[in-house]
């Protein structure tokens, strides 16, 4: 299927005819936008004629089904899997702020212009909203697109707890109403230990709540990275490598997708002016016409589609567009004489958790195992920015491979699936593999 737009840029309806294609781009009447999908704009006037062509949305948290169909085929399906890690980021951000606030002493403190706006979102939740509307954005520049349909959940899970639940209470989710995060965890948990090998026979257990990613340095106090414990279980014993803490990964009672969906979801339908959809519905339509269950046969579903001849469909994956830190922390490497083996630092520390507070609440001291530094550490800084970036698609004697890195201060190029690196100067880009990128674009 190859797309066109018109001389003013506008979306024209696709054509399959690729001997008009090549004789309109030899001639100079057109030239090629994109390469996948294949896109081409004529550079001559012509009518702007088109049929009616309806974009079926299967929203969700991690994948993104879409589809667009007019009323006897489909020109346009695929599946997006959206990037991940929006809260390791955010986390990362902060420690490198705050290590540069940390050495700035008289700095001016700036709680009081750190508001946040009415209709704020947590930057987790904003970051997929924007990824499905620039998604749409982007089907809608190269397809004439007169309806879209959006598919916002499987159920209704707010309407479920609560019946009566109506306008802006969709946007508070299942901590509104708690005083404290710490009472919430609870809540969910049924104030209950959540070591299934628990052997504390005490009538009233004390509950602490522990951090689940302590030992990959998540510390955050997302409610997924909580969970409640009583005093014999969360002891330091149990933090250890040997201990069942360390590297625990308990399944929790959670509604993400749903929770994402309810609250996000009439923003979206606003924002897109647009019309939505629940999952059961789509469910009972695709049994009704023998497709296997996919994020690509939802959203065909989702566009009225019935008989329609399909197309092939689209993989894409979002990739992250700029690594803002300029800054690197590579932290030192000591022989731990326990095992003598290689550690870093923050491993070996001396557990002091709390500042001017009892001594009780502190961790082992772990600095009398530090043996010989065999490496000190140091501080990169990014000072200059490649043309070539990893995931680029690049030409080199005829051939695309795919951007590995850049070496020798950017003299040097490394492509995958070849052994060596070669001069820069020798590649040529052919496609930047940044946001939306298509895997099945080489």
């Amino acid at each position: 299927m190859i797309y066109v737009l018109g001389k003013n840029g506008k979306p024209l309806m696709p054509t399959k005819r690729h001997g008009k294609v090549r004789h309109l781009l030899k001639s100079g009447k057109a030239k090629i936008i994109s390469v996948k999908p294949f896109t081409i704009q004529l550079l001559y006037e012509t009518t702007e004629y088109t049929q009616p062509i309806i974009l079926g949305i299967d929203a969700g948290y991690q994948n993104i089904g879409f589809s667009a169909v007019s009323e006897k085929k489909e020109f346009i399906a695929g599946e997006c899997k959206l990037i991940d890690g929006q809260v390791e980021r955010n986390k990362e951000r902060i420690m490198y702020r705050r290590n540069r606030r940390n050495r700035l002493r008289h700095r001016k403190p700036k709680f009081d212009n750190r508001r946040k706006k009415e209709g704020w979102f947590a930057p987790s939740i904003q970051h997929k909203l924007d990824s499905h509307r620039r998604l749409i954005e982007k089907l809608k520049k190269i397809l004439p697109i007169t309806q879209i349909i959006v598919e916002v959940a499987a159920f209704d899970i707010q309407l479920i707890k609560n019946p009566n639940i109506s306008g802006i209470e969709y946007q508070h989710g299942e901590q509104t109403g708690y005083w404290n995060l710490r009472e919430y965890i609870m809540h969910r948990d049924n104030h209950e230990c959540q070591n299934p090998n628990c052997n504390n026979r005490a009538k009233e257990k004390v509950l602490e709540i522990h951090h689940i990613g302590f030992w990959k340095e998540d510390r955050t106090d997302r409610p997924a990275n909580l969970i409640t414990l009583c005093t014999k279980c969360h002891i330091p014993r149990n933090h250890q490598k040997n201990g069942f803490l360390y590297g625990w990964k308990p399944k929790l009672k959670n509604f993400r997708p749903e929770t994402f969906m309810s609250i996000v979801r009439w923003k979206m339908v606003n924002a897109l002016k647009c019309q939505h959809t629940y999952g059961h519905i789509t469910k009972s339509k695709r049994i009704a016409l023998k497709l296997s269950k996919s994020h690509v046969n939802d959203a065909f579903v989702i566009a009225n589609g019935t008989t329609q001849n399909r197309i092939e469909s689209l993989n894409i994956t979002q990739v992250r567009r700029n690594n803002r830190s300029l800054e690197k922390f590579y932290d030192a490497k000591y022989i731990d004489i326990r095992s003598g083996n290689a550690v870093k630092g923050k491993d070996l520390d001396c557990g002091r958790r709390v500042r001017n507070k009892c001594s009780e609440k502190n961790a082992p001291n772990l600095k009398i195992f530090r043996g010989e530094k065999i490496y000190s550490g140091h501080r990169s800084i990014r000072k200059q920015r490649y043309s070539f970036q990893p995931s680029d698609i690049a030409v080199f004697e005829g051939s695309k491979y795919e951007v590995a890195g850049i070496q020798n201060i950017g003299s040097y190029i490394k492509l995958k699936k070849l052994p060596k690196p070669v001069k820069i100067d020798r590649v040529k880009i052919y496609r930047y593999g940044k946001g939306f990128n298509l895997l099945n674009a080489a």
